[in-house]
């Protein structure tokens, strides 16, 4: 048995409350938890995450490192020929 009187009251129902809709219930310390973000909203889990690629960063890694894809090496072979040609 735990000693009486120390331990904070144990809610099994807790409420998690994301933009005054209810989202889910757990067990908590409180009876309700204000959330700005869960899985339900998360771009990362509902797929509409985009990856920012500022200033080509990853252009540059895949060209350091030797990684760059087979059509982007053709685009580049393609602009150069057009080049010599006109």
């Amino acid at each position: 048995m735990p000693k009486s009187d120390i331990h904070p009251t144990w809610y099994p129902e807790a409420k998690v409350i994301c933009n005054g809709e209810v989202v889910m219930t757990t067990g908590s310390t409180k009876p309700e938890i204000q959330v700005d973000v869960w899985s339900g909203n998360h771009p990362f889990f509902t797929g509409t995450q985009k990856i920012l690629d500022t200033e080509g960063r990853v252009d540059r890694f895949m060209r350091k490192y030797g990684m760059a894809s087979s059509d982007t090496s053709e685009k580049k072979g393609k602009s150069s020929e057009e080049k010599k040609d006109t």
